[in-house]
Parts: structure tokens; C-alpha cells; sequence
């Protein structure tokens, strides 16, 4: 099992630099229209913390129970966020007499 874990470790090390530098190099006048996008990502991210966790709770042990559920928590607040970041972006582009917020 040992094997396992450096490998997984490495992909999360690999993909959060890889992400970080996608991120950053894309233009300020695109992020308004990714972010649509990205909720959606954020979605399928949940959905990986909830099986990791539920794997890691059965089988692995203790600390990756803890891991599974701390990323559990961050991917549902970045869902969240991301759905209130769009709603408040949406609500700039309507009319002043149309808004309900």
C-alpha cells in the first residue's frame, strides 16, 4: 500500500502545479466565462472527495479518513462559492428594475 500512496501523492503534487500555472496564465478578460465551467469541474471534484472518502473510511485508515473528509469540505465550498460568485456576476448584467437580490 505504500506504493499506492506515493503515487497518489505525486499526481495531487503534479496536477496542483500543472493547475496553478493553467490558471495563471490565462487572461483576466477570460475568467468571467470560465467560471460556469469551472462550477461544473467543481462539481465532478465533490463527487471524487465523496468516493475517496468513503473508500478511505472502510479501508485505509484514520488519517486519509480525515484527508477524504477535509476535501469533502473544501470541494463543497468551492462548489458553493462558485454558484454565488456566478448569481452575484449574472445580477451585474441585468437591468436595475429587474433585480430581485
Amino acid at each position: 500500500m505504500e506504493l499506492l500512496h506515493f503515487i497518489l501523492l505525486g499526481v495531487f503534487v503534479l496536477s496542483t502545479i500543472v493547475g496553478y500555472f493553467l490558471i495563471k496564465n490565462v487572461p483576466s478578460l477570460l475568467h468571467t466565462p470560465l467560471m460556469s465551467g469551472m462550477n461544473a469541474l467543481s462539481g465532478i471534484t465533490l463527487i471524487g472527495a465523496l468516493v475517496a472518502f468513503a473508500i478511505s473510511y472502510r479501508d485505509i485508515g484514520w488519517l486519509s479518513s480525515i484527508a477524504g473528509g477535509l476535501a469533502v469540505v473544501v470541494a463543497t465550498i468551492n462548489v458553493v462559492g462558485g454558484f454565488g460568485v456566478t448569481h452575484r456576476m449574472l445580477n451585474m448584467f441585468r437591468k436595475k428594475d429587474e433585480k430581485h437580490d
